[in-house]
């Protein structure tokens, strides 16, 4: 058992747990809409600090840490399937419980794969935990279709001065460094010299004022266009949504709203017309078209379609307001798919599950991984849909060739929670990341500007009617982020470094 000043009192198992739960618990406050993003490392630390004085329950700690902290952050699910997609209540909670039962295996995983290490404390927690984190992370964004949703880095988007590391390692070294200054704020407590803690003290002032000074570093530079936008929200109710005798109230909102501004660019959210496009007779698809055209302005919708054979359907964005081509109108498809929102994962085992649910449109195609942006007005339009903006290292090379980025989603699932304001986060590190403006078109929140730096310019109020209306400018150029192409190469070294030690250090035991 390692030494430390209060351990006698921190083993003492009725401190231990609630000390360890209550710490889990307050990790959503790192998190928007709270933006405490000082907050994360410092629970770190009392995680770490806890393992310390029982080192035989570090896995189990762990795991139980994770699994409490997932549960509070990701409370909107029981939303969504009990609330909205009509699940009963019995089944809605264990449902609910089962993803952040999978995302905490990770970080269990972690602290097993830390003890494996035959290297003193400080070094594991100092250089060992930070890369063992950020891979497990890296690997959960992938595994299973992949879940980017709660990974630690986005708790320093967008105003701690990590976030100044999203342009050159993107949220994996955002990651790293956030679990890194946490290990250390712990070893400030747990190291025994005064030479240790002065080391830690220095590095962690040292990575937190270069992410200062790399959040006012200049990676991207404007390409002298800009343009307004108008980002409409309509806040139709899903259980309205699909509803045949809400579609004209639907489509009577939104050409109020595309009336309503004569912005260069208008954009309307996931799915706002809710028929297929090819459904919708010509005439009815004119009246969009001609209105925006009227006002001067270049229309993009959210409308699903059906795939160039008829054989399935796509959850795309369309250029309303583009030439007519032999192919059709231009448009962006989304690829990234939402497990039992979008398709059906393992339909001969879960497919039953969909007779207890109100799920419309649970069978969409893939649009594709490379997709050209979309052009409208002056602007060269990145589209995502939905949590596709939740994967950095998909949106990079669109982003390349574009000016802005822009996602359009529909929220609605998850009513009045927090889901919406962590949505957004995620879209201000993908702002962060490629240098560029990024628009949000929602149903119900959060539609919001945000500028090259991940800072939210204007949004609208969640829950309500209307349209925000600003000004981007475009941007060309490449951030270190988008020349390494992905996450892999860091990932790699990272792997590689760590396997270098185990090796060196075991050979040398």
């Amino acid at each position: 058992m390692y030494e430390f000043k209060y351990g006698a009192v921190l083993a003492k198992p009725w401190l231990y747990w609630p000390l360890l739960f209550l710490s889990a618990a307050l990790v959503s406050f790192a998190y928007a809409p709270y933006y405490h993003f000082w907050l994360l490392p410092v629970l770190l630390a009392i995680l770490l600090i806890l393992q310390s004085v029982r080192p035989q329950w570090r896995v189990r700690s762990a795991y139980l840490w994770a699994f409490t902290a997932y549960t509070v952050l990701l409370y909107w699910i029981d939303i969504a399937l009990h609330d909205v997609a009509g699940l009963p209540q019995i089944m809605a909670w264990p449902l609910t419980l089962l993803l952040p039962a999978y995302l905490a295996v990770y970080p269990a995983l972690v602290f097993w794969l830390l003890g494996k290490f035959r290297i003193s404390r400080s070094v594991r927690h100092a250089i060992i935990l930070p890369l063992l984190w950020a891979l497990a992370e890296f690997v959960r964004e992938r595994a299973l279709t992949g879940f980017g949703w709660g990974i630690w880095g986005y708790s320093q988007i967008a105003d701690s001065p990590l976030a100044g590391f999203a342009p050159l390692g993107g949220i994996f070294l955002v990651t790293v460094f956030t679990v890194a200054t946490g290990s250390w704020l712990a070893e400030l407590l747990l190291a025994k010299s005064i030479k240790a803690k002065t080391g830690f003290s220095i590095s962690v002032l040292s990575v937190w004022l270069l992410g200062a000074v790399l959040l006012h570093c200049q990676f991207t530079q404007p390409d002298g266009t800009h343009a307004s936008v108008a980002l409409a929200q309509g806040n139709i109710p899903q259980s309205f949504k699909w509803d045949e005798r809400s579609l004209q109230p639907t489509l009577r909102r939104y050409l109020d709203l595309i009336n309503s501004t004569h912005a260069n660019i208008v954009i309307l959210p996931e799915t706002a017309i809710p028929v297929m496009r090819q459904d919708m007779s010509p005439k009815q698809l004119a009246v969009f078209t001609q209105l925006a055209r009227n006002n001067g302005s270049a229309l993009a919708v959210g409308i699903p379609q059906y795939t160039a054979d008829g054989s399935g359907y796509l959850n795309s964005v369309v250029n309303f307001t583009a030439p007519l081509s032999v192919s059709g109108l231009p448009y962006y498809a989304k690829n990234h798919l939402v497990p039992f929102g979008e398709y059906i994962p393992l339909p001969f085992l879960l497919g039953w599950l969909y007779r207890w649910m109100d799920m419309p449109l649970a069978g969409f195609s893939r649009g594709g991984a490379v997709q050209a942006p979309l052009k409208l007005a002056n602007q060269r339009v990145a589209f995502n849909i939905c949590y596709e903006d939740g994967f950095g290292d998909e949106i990079i090379n669109s982003a390349s060739q574009a000016s802005m980025l822009a996602n359009v989603s529909n929220m609605a699932w998850y009513g009045h929670s927090h889901a919406m304001e962590q949505h957004m986060q995620q879209s201000q590190a993908r702002a962060l990341e490629t240098g560029r403006y990024m628009v949000r078109a929602t149903n119900t929140g959060m539609t919001a500007i945000i500028n090259p730096k991940g800072q939210i310019v204007a949004h609208l109020k969640p829950d309500t009617a209307g349209v925000l209306e600003g000004k981007i400018y475009g941007y060309r150029g490449i951030t270190p982020y988008m020349w390494l192409g992905s996450s892999w190469p860091l990932a790699i070294i990272s792997l590689i470094l760590l396997l270098i030690i185990y090796v060196f250090r075991r050979y040398r035991c």
